[in-house]
C-alpha cells in the first residue's frame, strides 16, 4: 500500500463546488492535480472560480503572486477519462451510490492496483461503495467540507474492509494540505452531517408549520452565534446537494421521522432553484 510520501500524482472527479475546492487544496500543496469532469462548460467554469480564489487569496495577502502562479501551473483540467491514471484519485460526484461504484470500477481497471481511491460522499457508507471493487480496501472516504479551500476538517472514515494503511496515508496527507483530519467510523452521515442534519431539518419544519419566514430563523441563527443561518448555508452548499445528503441519511436510517426530507426543499430541487450556483435559492442572487 502507498504511504503519504507515495502520492505525487493526484485526480479529483467532479468539477463541481467540492470538487474544484479540493483540487485547488491539493495543487496549492505542490501535487500534480487533475480535475475531471464530463462536461467541457463546467471545467471551464471551475478553472475560473479557482482563478478568483487564488486572486482574492493574493489580494488579502494570505499567498503570493508566484504561490498562485504555482499552483495554476500543477492544475490540470481535462474531460478525457482515459487521462485518470494517479496515486490518489478523490471522487467528488452525485451521491448516488450505483454512480460512485461504476466510477470506481472503471477507475480500478486504468490504474494500479494500490492506487487510492478516496470518496467525499457525505453520506453514503464507505462500505456500500467498496463493494466490488477490485482491492476494495484502499477505498476510503476523504470528507472535505464547503468551501474546501478554506476548512479546515476533513473526515478520514473507513470501510469494513478498508486497510488502516490506507486510512493512515489519508490521514497524513490531510495533515499536509494543512487540515484538520479526524478519524471516523463508518455510518451514516459519519460525524458532522449526522449532527448538523437538523439544523436544516428543523429549520424547514419550522418553515413548514409556518411560524416564520426563512429569512427571520435566518437572523435569529446568526444573532445566537452561528455564522450563516441554516438556509443560506443551504444556498451555498447547494439545495440540491444538501436535500441529496438528507435523503440519503432517511433512506439509511430506516426512515427514522427526523430525518425526512423537506417538502419545500424538494420543491426548490424541482424548480431548479439549487442556490447560489444557480442564482436562486431560498434567497436570489444577482
Amino acid at each position: 500500500m502507498k504511504n503519504s510520501t507515495d502520492i505525487k500524482k493526484v485526480a479529483i472527479i467532479g468539477a463541481g463546488t467540492m470538487g474544484l475546492g479540493i483540487a485547488q487544496v491539493f495543487a496549492q500543496k505542490g501535487y500534480a492535480t487533475f480535475l475531471f469532469d464530463l462536461n467541457e462548460a463546467i471545467l471551464e467554469k471551475a478553472k475560473s472560480i479557482i482563478e478568483k480564489n487564488l486572486t482574492k487569496a493574493v489580494e488579502s495577502k494570505r499567498i503570493s503572486e508566484e504561490n498562485k502562479t504555482a499552483t495554476l501551473s500543477q492544475l490540470s483540467f481535462t474531460a478525457d477519462f482515459s487521462k485518470l491514471k494517479a496515486d490518489l484519485i478523490v471522487e467528488a460526484i452525485i451521491e448516488k451510490l450505483d454512480i460512485k461504484q461504476k466510477l470506481f470500477h472503471d477507475l480500478a481497471l486504468q490504474n494500479d492496483e494500490d492506487t487510492i481511491l478516496a470518496t467525499n460522499t457525505s453520506s453514503i457508507p464507505i462500505t456500500q461503495i467498496a463493494r466490488g471493487i477490485p482491492n476494495e480496501s484502499r477505498v476510503v472516504g476523504m470528507h472535505f467540507f464547503n468551501p474546501a479551500h478554506i476548512m479546515k476538517l476533513v473526515e478520514v472514515i473507513s470501510g469494513a474492509s478498508t486497510d488502516k494503511a490506507v486510512a493512515d496515508c489519508i490521514y497524513e496527507i490531510s495533515k499536509k494540505l494543512d487540515k484538520t483530519p479526524v478519524y471516523v467510523k463508518d455510518s451514516p452521515g459519519f460525524i458532522v452531517n449526522r449532527v448538523a442534519r437538523h439544523y436544516y431539518v428543523e429549520a424547514l419544519k419550522t418553515l413548514e408549520e409556518q411560524v416564520t419566514s426563512f429569512e427571520t430563523i435566518d437572523k435569529q441563527m446568526e444573532s445566537l452565534g452561528f455564522k450563516m443561518g441554516p438556509f443560506k448555508l443551504m444556498d451555498l452548499i447547494g439545495v440540491d446537494t444538501n436535500f441529496s445528503v438528507t435523503s440519503s441519511m432517511f433512506a439509511s436510517f430506516h426512515q427514522d421521522s427526523k430525518f425526512r426530507p423537506s417538502r419545500i426543499q424538494q420543491q426548490k430541487v424541482d424548480a431548479g432553484h439549487h442556490g447560489i450556483k444557480t442564482k436562486k435559492g431560498f434567497y436570489t442572487y444577482e
